[in-house]
């Protein structure tokens, strides 16, 4: 059995760590607040530091919220850098800078490391079920190296190309998951605002062309109103802002995205940001002046 290192352990990082546990590896355990009780079982560790992690574990994994978190649990004071010696390797499945991340790669395989970014899709569903997907940048050796490990978190697992082309995956992805979520929460608004029954039109629409997870998981919280969050709009916020950054750096017209983030500024405007990105239909509520269903 590996011994293995997560850092990050919220949402989705908790049960992904909880996976590798209970495939009996050694797993050094390290989170901003306190290791979760329910984690310390079989051989996992609790650690003070990500520095510890890195010093004992072989291969890293990270779960974080945004750029700036990884680059502080990196290269920071007691940060996985430090910690590091030669022949390991570090993951990052947190979703941040695909340009960053290129950066990042490079200062660790300055020290003799690996580094494969690998972020994933699915939510907190996916994180515990171990169905996500993850999307990988990295080489050859050190993915197939990772692969086994991978596949106890997920289901769909794919090496896209070099570093930075996992993040660029996942940042297309986001773009896709929002696109799509507006699209439902238009959908079922009007349907709802003309006066049918928004669960029977979704019903409906599941059995055509229009039928999608975002349709069966998402707009179904529309209609319940369980917004409590898998993803939170914040994160969701934080990754179109990728895309439209690196739109800018591109030369990319990206209205569609642009739109959707404006709708999700609407939310964290009005104090949802912690809500899940499903409640994006809030914004169109909020300018409708009516609910897809109450609550």
């Amino acid at each position: 059995m590996s011994k293995l290192g997560f850092i990050g352990l919220g949402i989705m990082g908790a049960p992904m760590a909880a996976h590798l546990i209970k495939a009996g590896h050694e797993v050094f355990l390290s989170t901003r607040s306190k290791v979760p009780a329910d984690l310390l079982t079989g051989k996992a560790v609790a650690c003070a530091s990500a520095q510890e992690v890195a010093e004992k574990a072989d291969i890293i994994f990270m779960m974080l919220p945004d750029t700036p978190d990884v680059a502080k649990v990196l290269f920071g004071d007691k940060g996985v850098s430090a910690g590091l010696s030669k022949g390991k390797t570090v993951v990052d499945m947190s979703s941040i800078s695909p340009m960053d991340t290129k950066d990042f790669a490079k200062k660790i395989n300055a020290l003799g490391c690996d580094y494969l970014d690998a972020p994933v899709s699915g939510g907190e569903v996916g994180a515990k079920a171990a169905s996500l997907t993850i999307m990988i940048g990295g080489p050859d050796a050190a993915f197939e190296r990772v692969k086994p490990l991978f596949e106890l978190m997920g289901k769909n697992i794919t090496l896209v190309g070099g570093n930075g082309d996992g993040q660029t995956c996942k940042v297309a992805n986001q773009i896709i998951v929002a696109l799509n979520i507006a699209a439902v929460g238009e959908a079922l608004l009007f349907a709802s605002k003309a006066g049918a029954d928004p669960a029977k039109v979704r019903q409906a629409l599941m059995g055509g062309f229009a039928a999608s997870r975002i349709l069966e998981v998402h707009g179904e919280r529309m209609i319940k109103r369980t917004f409590n969050p898998g993803f939170r709009i914040g994160l969701h916020q934080k990754d179109l802002g990728l895309a439209l950054a690196g739109a800018r750096s591109l030369g990319v017209a990206l209205p569609q995205t642009a739109s959707a983030a404006q709708l999700m500024q609407v939310c964290s405007a009005n104090g949802m940001q912690d809500l899940d990105h499903s409640a994006l239909v809030r914004a169109l509520e909020l300018m409708a002046g009516h609910e897809v269903a109450k609550a």
